[in-house]
């Protein structure tokens, strides 16, 4: 089978694109052909060394992918051959085929592409959570989300629309900005032209907001902390600019609020049945059109420097994915 191999910790330019054994399926797993899987940005840094778990070099990278179960490992009984699923797994997506945990396995919703399936645990999900169990997001509260035309933050949008929430959308350009509203966001803010603080203020008559959503980091946290109304959450979900940020946390004391760390994926290792609810609780969104996944930016596996480049270049308006 074809597949992204990581002989080396680096940049997606030494990633390369091999012929490979295909996987077997061991006891309680599934082989899965894939026809689509999902770019994070934990696929741009366990790449390089740099994330929570890394694996034994060589690896195939990717996290989560969707597909068509070919074949049961023994003891499998919570899917058949045929079916079409939703794979999560720490790695191995980008590839043709793959063994999977069967446990792990979500069906297709009817309706939803083997493109979105494919994009959608880890965005849709680390969003949810963040809102859902992490912030207590409640309908009338005001949510700032940072990097809203992004993977995660584009889901952030959309679910905290349809939470009822008042959203505050905020990205790099006019361009970005104009998926944001088409994806719900109440007000926009362009923070490369406009004063992020200023503009909060003005949209919210000094209130300050109750959420923010934030993947970003660098400068852009204490800029958007200082923003917050008392008793506000700010979500930490990631560093796509680079920097980690270090605000004072004096800030904390004088807003009355909270910053408040999102591990997604440790929260549903440790919660399985949870997860499973949040999954049924998107879903029934999904099929009452309450939420639409993006997928703008698809590629081919021989193109997965490209596919990187976009993520880490905050080209993608949506959902990054690669199909074999």
């Amino acid at each position: 089978m074809k597949a992204v191999m990581c002989h080396e910790l680096g940049l997606a330019d030494k990633l390369r694109v091999e012929d490979v054994p295909e996987p077997k399926a061991g006891m309680g797993e599934v082989l899965i052909d894939i026809k689509a899987s999902g770019l994070n940005f934990p696929d741009v840094l366990i790449i390089q060394g740099k994330y929570q778990f890394q694996p034994q070099l060589p690896f195939i990278p990717g996290g989560e992918g969707a597909g068509i179960v070919r074949e049961l490992g023994e003891g499998v009984s919570n899917v058949k051959v045929g079916d079409r699923v939703i794979f999560f797994h720490q790695t191995g997506a980008f590839a043709e085929v793959i063994a999977a945990p069967a446990a792990t396995l979500v069906p297709i919703p009817e309706g939803m592409s083997f493109e979105v399936a494919a994009g959608f645990t880890i965005t849709y999900a680390t969003s949810y959570h963040a809102l859902k169990q992490r912030a207590a997001l409640q309908a009338g509260e005001t949510v700032l989300v940072l990097g809203a035309a992004g993977g995660v933050g584009l889901a952030t949008v959309e679910l905290a629309k349809a939470m009822g929430a008042r959203v505050i959308a905020a990205a790099s350009s006019d361009e970005k900005l104009a998926v944001c509203k088409q994806a719900g966001a109440d007000e926009l803010i362009n923070y490369s032209s406009e004063d992020l603080k200023e503009r909060v203020k003005a949209i919210t008559g000094g209130k300050g907001v109750d959420v923010i959503y934030d993947p970003v980091g660098g400068d852009y946290t204490e800029a958007a902390l200082r923003t917050m109304a008392p008793g506000g959450r700010l979500l930490v979900i990631g560093f796509a600019a680079g920097d980690i940020p270090r605000p004072p946390l004096n800030l904390c004391l004088l807003k009355q609020c909270a910053i408040v760390g999102v591990f997604w994926g440790a929260w549903a290792r440790a919660n399985p049945m949870g997860q499973m609810q949040n999954m049924v609780d998107m879903f029934t969104m999904f099929a009452e059109g309450r939420i639409k996944p993006l997928v703008n930016d698809i590629f081919s596996l021989d193109d997965v420097e490209a596919a990187y480049a976009c993520l880490t270049e905050r080209r993608a308006k949506g959902k990054v994915v690669l199909k074999p």
